[in-house]
């Protein structure tokens, strides 16, 4: 693992620490890591999303749409269940 260090004011050192110990955190790196995963991830929300709205338009998911797919998943229910 490689080490990185950081410089932060009072306030937000004093911010993280306050974290660290009401959230049951082991130490501020633990913390930190926490953060950049749920940025990783709400920025690949972001990108998915992105791609949505730029993507071609689907199909409507009414009524048949929901029975095709209860269907599809009883089949596979079925096959794996006697596997």
């Amino acid at each position: 693992m490689s080490t990185m260090n950081i410089s932060l004011p009072d306030t937000l050192k004093s911010f993280v620490d306050e974290q660290v110990s009401q959230r049951g955190y082991g130490t501020s790196s633990e913390y930190v890591r926490e953060l950049i995963r749920k940025d990783q991830d709400r920025l690949q929300l972001r990108r998915l999303l992105l791609a949505g709205a730029a993507s071609k338009p689907a199909a409507p998911a009414d009524a048949s749409y929901f029975d095709g797919l209860r269907d599809r998943v009883r089949k596979t229910a079925k096959t794996n269940s006697k596997a």
